[in-house]
């Protein structure tokens, strides 16, 4: 079984997802069912997510596909019903509560646009130590954004966002050119910290149908892609691209040349063979155009769908290898192995406290 990273806080979902149906998401395993509170009339608070564990203590069946009661959750086989703290206050039949009659509740933030789950000691759970993408709820950035299951391990998709050769020959014709794969990175690596980020920088190169189509740009493009992966869970790829002979940012940080996008992903592990893959395209450039906005919201997806469709077909390949087998690794792949060593220092530490991984 996979050795997930816990005590640590994912991504459960887009704030936008979660409203007054409830909506059942399953994260390293644990189902859970997510809602939000009632508004207060009076618009002073509420509104607010909780998750609770999606199995009522009954038969367990799934609080998900159960119905709400303002902010209760009422079982949709027997009625067994549960506040917000996933304490019973409701059994069929019978005045007195059995004690045991409640189920989990886990730590939620809703933070740029994402609602953050806490798996683990809940009283270890620390807001502060989320890892932050702000452009996402910035009005100087406009946003698309989805999010994909694939039937893969989650370390898998931590492999292939690491690795942006890929794009030459996977995404070609869409995000990737020949450079992205020719050009050599730098990879620096933070272990404490669990910060892995890896720089490619283009001084001259094609300009791909994903910028040439969304900035109007025409020719060769200096184009730079800077990761940055937080572990266990966000990713983030800093892109700028201009036309080649503009100006370098200047030394007042003004890069008014060039166009920017933040490339966000959330890597979410389901189960030891799924991943939820949240992703978003966030510019810094027409900000108001539908045109352009529709466009990258379906051309990322359609790269997006691509990634799916190969690591799909790449944990299928891995399942009939023999126990054993030898990967060979190279100089691209030097900041995925450094995010492995991270992820596996993580689960081992939450081994150590005393939490199942």
């Amino acid at each position: 079984m996979t050795a997930f990273a816990r005590n640590q806080w994912y991504v459960a979902a887009y704030s936008r997802e979660v409203g007054r149906e409830l909506l059942g998401r399953t994260i390293l395993g644990e189902p859970i069912a997510f809602y939000r509170t009632e508004p207060d009339p009076e618009g002073s608070g509420g509104g607010t997510v909780v998750a609770l564990a999606d199995r009522c203590v009954h038969r367990r069946f799934p609080l998900s596909a159960s119905r709400l009661d303002g902010d209760k959750v009422v079982c949709g086989y027997h009625g067994f019903t549960y506040d917000t703290t996933g304490t019973c206050v409701y059994v069929p039949g019978q005045k007195r509560i059995p004690r045991a009659a409640r189920v989990g509740s886990y730590p939620v933030v809703e933070l740029d646009s994402f609602v953050w789950v806490w798996i683990g000691e809940p009283e270890l759970a620390d807001p502060a130590a989320i890892p932050r993408a702000p452009h996402l709820a910035d009005p100087a950035w406009t946003t698309v954004s989805g999010m994909e299951p694939i039937d893969a391990d989650y370390g898998l998709l931590v492999d292939n966002l690491m690795d942006l050769s890929h794009e030459t020959y996977l995404h070609g014709g869409y995000i990737g050119t020949p450079e992205v794969a020719e050009t050599p990175i730098t990879t620096e690596v933070d272990e404490g910290a669990g910060v892995v980020r890896v720089s490619r920088r283009m001084d001259d190169a094609a300009c791909p149908p994903f910028y040439a189509r969304s900035t109007g740009i025409e020719g060769r493009i200096t184009r730079w892609q800077d990761i940055e992966y937080l572990a266990p869970c966000l990713y983030l790829l800093h892109s700028r691209i201009a036309p080649v002979g503009a100006p370098l940012p200047g030394p007042d940080g003004d890069d008014s040349h060039a166009f920017h996008t933040e490339i966000t992903y959330a890597i979410t592990p389901s189960t030891g063979g799924r991943v939820y893959d949240f992703w978003a395209v966030s510019r810094d450039f027409a900000l108001d155009d539908t045109e352009v906005t529709t466009f990258l919201h379906d051309f990322n997806h359609t790269v997006v769908m691509q990634d799916v469709d190969a690591l799909n077909l790449l944990q299928r390949a891995l399942a009939t290898e023999p126990a054993g087998y030898q990967e060979l690794s190279i100089n691209i792949d030097t900041g995925g192995l450094a995010a492995r060593r991270i992820l596996a220092r993580l689960a081992e530490e939450g081994e150590k406290a005393g939490v199942p991984s």
